[in-house]
């Protein structure tokens, strides 16, 4: 991991640690790999919760990649504000967030926005609040095919609620959401026969709507380890919603050796304390790293593969390995997080490497819940 030449830095100086490291060129060969596997950006929704940066997004739309998926309204806002022009919260909007769904139709008039949802009653509130004030909005109908989240199943009360969203004033059917984040086995055989245990019902759910006279204009389908399969159906609807590879991590890229994504975002840490003859003790703590994974298993050290970690603390991890003496206090690691998406969320910013360079700042813009609305 990280033999890739572009993974180094000519001066890191200026750079404070624990820092987010992103490689703008690895950055966008991960974009145009998700271009080429869609077959055309025009069949990309990708999914901003991974990155939440403008800058991204912006890189994304000139690519030609339009239609954008994201999970939160700070989301949401942050694409609409980069430029897009058609963004969908994957989200069933709930309480207050019915409010800020009005707000947002309100304060982005030209923004194609669509919400999911999965249950009659919170259908009709959202309907309800935007024809008090002469909005529509659009919804997708949010299908459980396995996971067990989110969503309604495929069956009568999924088609009587497709009714009831086409028909309910506010409300513009814009088609089903189908996400299987249960489909993540790191075999691409089993992974492909998962989708097309998925799919039939799914395409045969859509094509009794259409008869009935029912607009379903979209499938958004998948995620990072199953976007190559739905791009591979010969069905124009489906709109493909990877996330993770855009940046990718040391969890994507062990489990899944077909997808050709690189991580393009790396942890700076640097030696603090060496206590011990077989210790080192880096300021990589877990207010820099997501710890949804479990202790030892948070970050992938490429220069220290053999390396045990005995603690990790809100500012330290301790590494344990018999070529501490190798290492001085102020020295540097890289290290890629497991899982990138919730890492992201905490740093404020990310500082971009270039060339070997540090060229620029990031803002993670949307790391917070809300924006504006």
């Amino acid at each position: 991991m990280l033999s890739d030449p572009r993974y180094r830095i000519v001066d890191s100086n200026k750079i404070l640690s624990p820092a987010l490291l992103l490689f703008r060129e690895i950055m966008e060969d991960n974009v145009d790999e998700m271009i080429r596997i869609a077959g055309h950006p025009a069949r990309l929704r990708p999914h901003s919760k991974t990155h939440k940066m403008a800058a991204i997004t912006r890189i994304e739309l000139a690519k030609g990649i339009v239609k954008h998926k994201a999970a939160t309204f700070a989301e949401a806002e942050m694409l609409a504000d980069a430029g897009a022009k058609d963004v969908c919260l994957a989200y069933n909007p709930v309480g207050p967030n019915i409010v800020r769904a009005v707000d947002f139709v309100s304060k982005f008039p030209s923004v194609v926005f669509t919400v999911t949802a999965d249950n009659p009653a919170q259908a009709a509130a959202l309907g309800r609040a935007m024809e008090a004030v002469g909005k529509t909005i659009g919804v997708l109908l949010d299908l459980d095919v396995g996971q067990h989240r989110t969503g309604i199943a495929v069956g009568d009360s999924a088609a009587r609620l497709y009714h009831q969203i086409s028909t309910t004033p506010g409300l513009r059917a814009e088609g089903l959401h189908v996400y299987d984040g249960h489909v993540h086995q790191p075999s691409l055989n089993e992974r492909q026969a998962a989708v097309a245990a998925i799919w039939p019902a799914v395409r045969a759910f859509r094509d009794a709507l259409v008869r009935e006279g029912l607009a379903v204009p979209r499938i958004v389908a998948g995620g990072t380890p199953s976007f190559s399969i739905y791009a591979q159906l010969d069905d124009p609807t489906v709109e493909l919603s990877p996330g993770t590879c855009v940046l990718n991590d040391a969890g994507y890229t062990q489990a899944y050796p077909d997808l050709k994504f690189q991580p393009a975002a790396v942890l700076l840490t640097r030696v603090v304390s060496r206590p011990t003859a077989d210790r080192l003790t880096v300021d990589l703590g877990t207010k820099a790293v997501a710890t949804d994974s479990p202790s030892g298993k948070r970050v992938v050290f490429p220069a220290l593969t053999e390396a045990t970690h005995v603690a990790h603390n809100e500012e330290h991890l301790v590494l344990e390995t018999p070529r501490a003496s190798e290492f001085q206090p102020g020295d540097e690691l890289f290290a890629v997080p497991r899982h990138v998406c919730p890492t992201v969320a905490l740093h404020k910013d990310v500082y971009v490497i270039s060339s070997g360079k540090l060229v620029d700042s990031w803002e993670v813009t949307a790391r917070d819940r809300r924006l504006t609305i």
